[in-house]
């Protein structure tokens, strides 16, 4: 993708692939102006994913914006993209739960809201495991808003390299085996 980033709408819509420093890998959706999805595909939660997260998304300025949410699992996240420098900076608040019980969270959030919630108020909260980290950009696809085939199955060995490829969606950003 060659295209520059400069207003919020250059932003939204926009699909990445981008690789922590930690080399957790993540798969984010900008889906709209207060919505993301995401797959994780590395780290301590690989396996997991979500689609409609109520989020704040802004930008701060040209071309560099700011996302932030709370999830039900209780962990925070803040990130920030640059997306013209292929870099994200990223700030992850784990519960002491989640640290502890990860893969309680390897799931499709989506359809285990009340096991995460239930997690929350049966484990310990604090203190945080408190991650930040940069990023490199290493996949950023034009989308466009509210696409639901972006983030529309599990993550699974090779999907961001089979995104990255051209061998997942087709010229109209749909997935190519539904």
């Amino acid at each position: 993708m060659t295209k520059t980033f400069k207003t919020l709408d250059d932003f939204l819509g926009t699909h990445f692939i981008y690789t922590y420093d930690n080399g957790w890998e993540y798969e984010w959706y900008a889906k709209n102006d207060h919505t993301v999805d995401y797959r994780i595909h590395g780290g301590m939660v690989a396996g997991r994913w979500v689609k409609d997260q109520e989020a704040n998304i802004v930008m701060l300025t040209e071309g560099i914006y700011k996302v932030a949410w709370t999830e039900p699992t209780g962990t925070d996240v803040a990130l920030d993209f640059l997306p013209n420098e292929n870099k994200v900076n990223g700030t992850i608040f784990f519960p002491k739960w989640v640290q502890e019980h990860p893969e309680i969270t390897v799931t499709f959030q989506n359809d285990h809201i009340d096991v995460m919630e239930a997690a929350r108020e049966k484990y310990a909260t604090y203190p945080k495991l408190v991650v930040p980290e940069f990023a490199t950009i290493t996949y950023a696809g034009d989308a466009g808003q509210n696409n639901d085939d972006v983030i529309a199955e599990a993550p699974y060995e090779g999907l961001p390299d089979d995104i990255r490829n051209g061998k997942y969606f087709d010229q109209n950003y749909h997935r190519l085996n539904k």
